[in-house]
This record gives structure tokens, C-alpha cells and sequence, in this order.
């Protein structure tokens, strides 16, 4: 395994009386590829958003390369080499897939908007722009305005901005959320891409196709704890893993 890139120690939050995350402990590889699973309303995403500064965490401590990030705005984290996708999509709606992607190649080279300055005299952020549609298969798609392509397509264009950010750490929630079956293979094929650069991914999936083309590692929380973590095949046989889902035999699609 790699250096570890994001660390949680202890890392909590409580909701009045209720503990969404507790007594968090994870140590998050650069270059693994690790899924995040278990049962609705586990945890999941609070705990993404606490990992990107969306919300404070009521006790426990986050650290990304080294560095204490628990207090850090998620535009900080941003800047230190976080990426984060939502489970609804997040685009410019009334811009172009094209606009869509080069404001975000824009802000990532800290480009802003100049009105007597042509957009294409930016001949490197444009490259960028041109690659990361071809990345995330919306080339043919540059011109067309954000709000009128497909939820799927959506959904590639809010990662291709993501990506314009070039993060070392790409947090994933539910990419393929909202997308008819046959369409997930397209965004597995994409994410494999990714992952072949090299850049850390972690993601929260229920789609096992897609958990078990990609991952590395799973980890498997459940009440807001952390159950297992490890390679998928030995956590998928896991006893208590079998217990928390069905009581024991196939999850979601993982033959055991």
C-alpha cells in the first residue's frame, strides 16, 4: 500500500442525541482505490461531508497529507488537493458542457473572468478543457447546454469539473445515482480510467458491478461504525458483513 493520504482519528458528530459517525478510524491509501459500503442510513455520506469540511465534526480529529485539516473550510481542502461529487448533480445549468469545464480548468489555474479578454486566447485551459471531455466521453457533447443533456450525462460533466481540479483525493458519492442499469458500465469505464493515473478515490457505492470492477479496498460501516475494512473478497465472507446486510449469504450481488 501507499502512503496514507486522509486519516480520521476518533472522528464524530452528533446530531442532538444521536451519533450519525462514532469513534471513526480510517487511514485512506493514495493510489486504492476504496469503496465505502452499508446500509442506508449507515453514515455514509455524513461521513464524506465531514471528511470535506461540510460539516464539523463534534469530536475527533481529520488530517489529508500529514497536515491537521478538522478546522479547514471545504474551499481550503479544495486547494490542498481534495475533490468531492454530490449525490445530486452540481453543474452551471444555463452554460454550455464546454463553459461548464473550462470555468473549472479556470478556477483550478486561478483564471478569473476578464471581460476584454477572449476565453479563446486561454490556449492551455482550453487544451485542458477539450481533454478532460474526451476523459469523461462528452466531446460530442461540448456545445450543448448543461440543463438539457441526460441525468447521466450530467453526471459525467460534474465529474469532468471535479477532475479540472486535478485533486489527489477524489471523494465519490453515488456517481451513478439516478442511472438506468445499462448506463453504468460507461461511468465504470470512466472511473477505471481514473484510477490507471493514479489518483486516490474513494467512493460510496450501492451498485456492486461497479464495486467490484473497481475496488481495491472495501470498508463497511453500519450505525455510523466502522464494521470491516479490507480486499473485497475476504469482506465479502465476513460473518458480521453477511449479518449486518441479510443475515448471512449473498450481498448485494457478492456471492459468498
Amino acid at each position: 500500500m501507499g502512503e496514507v493520504l486522509i486519516k480520521t482519528e476518533n472522528l464524530g458528530i452528533s446530531f442532538g442525541a444521536h451519533k450519525a459517525v462514532s469513534n471513526m478510524n480510517l487511514e485512506l491509501e493514495e493510489k486504492v482505490f476504496t469503496t465505502i459500503l452499508g446500509p442506508n442510513g449507515a453514515g455514509k455520506t455524513t461521513l464524506f461531508n465531514l471528511i470535506s469540511g461540510l460539516l464539523k465534526p463534534t469530536e475527533g480529529k481529520i488530517y489529508f497529507k500529514g497536515t491537521d485539516i478538522t478546522c479547514l473550510s471545504p474551499v481550503e481542502r479544495v486547494k490542498m488537493g481534495m475533490g468531492r461529487s454530490f449525490q445530486l448533480t452540481n453543474v452551471f445549468p444555463n452554460l454550455t458542457v464546454y463553459e461548464n469545464v473550462r470555468l473549472a480548468v479556470q478556477s483550478k489555474e486561478n483564471i478569473g473572468y476578464r471581460i476584454f479578454v477572449d476565453h479563446r486566447n486561454y490556449t492551455s485551459i482550453n487544451q485542458k478543457a477539450d481533454e478532460l471531455l474526451e476523459k469523461v466521453l462528452l466531446s460530442d457533447k461540448k456545445s450543448f447546454i448543461a440543463s438539457k443533456l441526460s441525468h447521466t450525462e450530467q453526471r459525467k460533466l460534474e465529474l469532468g469539473m471535479v477532475l479540472a481540479l486535478e485533486p489527489e483525493a477524489l471523494l465519490l458519492d453515488e456517481p451513478t445515482a439516478g442511472m438506468a442499469i445499462e448506463e453504468v458500465p460507461t461511468m465504470i469505464e470512466i472511473l477505471a480510467k481514473i484510477k490507471k493515473t493514479g489518483t486516490t478515490v474513494i467512493l460510496i457505492e450501492h451498485k456492486m458491478d461497479m464495486v467490484k470492477a473497481l475496488s481495491d479496498k472495501l470498508i463497511i460501516i453500519v450505525n455510523g461504525m466502522k464494521l470491516i475494512e479490507g480486499e473485497p473478497e475476504a469482506v465479502s465472507k465476513h460473518p458480521e458483513v453477511l449479518k449486518a446486510y441479510l443475515g448471512g449469504g449473498v450481498i448485494d450481488g457478492i456471492n459468498t
